[in-house]
């Protein structure tokens, strides 16, 4: 028997824009030290020591989108996954955790469920913890863990918790949704009362069974979706059709809540309290919390000068900012966005988000840098029918086979050595080197070298939409 990581990678992190947008959420982002979120929780059993031997490979459900950035990032942080489960639409926790179950049915080890956007400080407090949680697992239970509150928090659910279990955990007594500040006062001083973490702890036999009890149509879409699926690498791609007929569902809704009145079942829910120093860094607020300050309760990351301010949290991405008086704000700057918000409203900028959106701004979902699996790109200027890119290819990658319809390109190298497919002709271009892409030519960019490549392009044409490509061939499987 073994405890299984399970990370979680979905969400879009609306409420910390500009930084987390839809293709790029939160959870691929280093808001806290130098690891991304996703790479600090598939390090965050490293070293454990309990009563289960930790599993060698995380099992990883995210989006579709950015599939690529994740099992780089997973691979950079030495802890790569050959179960990527890949999700084609978004549909909560209860179906990704399902699919993950499926992932390793035939082991049936004890799964422990982890966000990937969570940051937890206490790495000893957050292992004690789940060790704490495996027994009431190994008996059937579906458990959780709450986070022993510290301040009368409004921006989390809670769990009121009973009577002690023979197992070492608390019987569940009820799930509360996000209360008021007078709420919360309340809960606080009862000392009944704990956050609710999101984090799980089930064996994934002992999940399957609840799922097809409590949610049959949930169950049998994803087993539909499982057993029409498909492996591409470490891919793990379900059926796409079976899956969009999914309901969609939290884990705490779809099972938690109703196990109580579930009692032929054979299966309980318990909650293990847990001081960790945890956060789920729902907002910008959130995050100026956790941070290290100065004396005058500042945060800076990035090229930021503070004057007469106070209690400020100011991330600057691309360009210094300055800030003199300001009290109490949050300043966020990107290449292609600036957030200037009070701190006490950064849970509305979602609203900023869905306007964005309604407006088809491609702000709300993807930044001016994206990422590709060979590399990334920068768009650095655009105008009436031309656009410049900043391209940097990593070693050993290529980009597709390919031609356009409606532009040609130019090549200029800055950095590296580039392997140019153009037409009919394969040749090396060294720094300061060019070639032209004539409308219509099939062309390649490749680095053979063993350092980034970078080039700069520009595009001219009558249309330079990123949808302008017909691809001939691409060892990442795009079509």
């Amino acid at each position: 028997m073994e405890l299984q990581p399970v990370i979680l990678s979905g969400g879009s992190g609306t409420r910390l824009w500009p930084l987390s947008r839809e293709q790029y959420p939160k959870q691929l982002l280093a808001l806290v030290g130098n690891e991304t979120m996703l790479q600090a929780t598939a390090g965050r059993l490293d070293g454990f020591r309990g009563r289960l031997p930790v599993a060698a490979e995380p099992v990883v459900v995210c989006n579709e989108e950015y599939r690529f950035v994740t099992a780089e990032q997973l691979r950079a942080s030495g802890k790569s996954s050959s179960n990527i489960v890949l999700e084609p639409f978004g549909r909560n926790t209860a179906p990704a955790l399902t699919l993950a179950a499926l992932a390793v049915q035939e082991v049936d080890p004890v799964l422990l469920v982890m966000p990937a956007d969570h940051v937890i400080r206490d790495l000893e407090g957050f292992q004690g913890a789940i060790d704490a949680g495996i027994p009431a697992a190994l008996d059937n239970a579906i458990v959780t863990f709450g986070i022993i509150p510290d301040h009368a928090e409004t921006g989390y659910g809670y769990i009121r918790f009973g009577a002690d279990r023979p197992d070492g955990s608390k019987s569940i007594a009820a799930f509360v949704e996000k209360p008021d500040a007078v709420t919360a006062q309340r809960y606080l001083d009862s000392g009944e009362y704990l956050w609710n973490s999101g984090l799980f702890m089930v064996r994934a036999s002992v999940w399957l069974k609840a799922m097809a009890q409590l949610q049959p149509a949930m169950h049998a879409a994803c087993v539909a979706a499982w057993n029409a699926g498909s492996r591409d690498a470490d891919f793990v791609r379900v059926g796409k059709e079976a899956f969009k007929a999914c309901p969609s569902d939290s884990i705490d809704y779809a099972v938690m809540e109703k196990l109580a009145g579930a009692a032929d079942l054979g299966v309980s829910g318990s909650v293990v309290p847990m001081s960790s120093g945890w956060s789920d860094v729902g907002a910008w607020d959130a995050l100026w919390q956790i941070a290290d300050k100065d004396d005058a309760g500042n945060v800076a990351r990035g090229d930021v000068l503070f004057e007469d301010s106070r209690n400020t949290l100011v991330y600057a991405q691309d360009r210094m900012v300055a800030c003199v008086g300001l009290d109490d704000a949050v300043v966020v700057e990107t290449p292609d966005a600036v957030l200037v918000a009070r701190k006490d409203k950064t849970q509305h900028v979602k609203q900023i988000v869905a306007t964005l959106k309604a407006g088809q701004r491609s702000q709300a979902s993807a930044h001016r840098k994206i990422h590709r699996p060979w590399g990334w790109y920068d768009s650095i200027d655009a105008g009436p029918r031309f656009q410049v890119k900043r391209i940097v290819v990593n070693p050993g990658a290529r980009l597709s086979l390919q031609m356009h319809h409606h532009r040609a390109e130019h090549w200029i190298v800055v950095k590296g050595t580039a392997e140019v497919t153009n037409g009919d002709k394969v040749f090396l271009l060294g720094e300061n080197e060019s070639t032209y892409i004539p409308l219509g030519h099939v062309h390649r960019l490749a680095n053979p070298g063993k350092l980034p490549l970078e080039i700069i392009e520009v595009q001219s044409g009558a249309y330079l939409g990123e949808d302008d490509i017909v691809r001939f061939e691409d060892k990442y499987g795009r079509g």
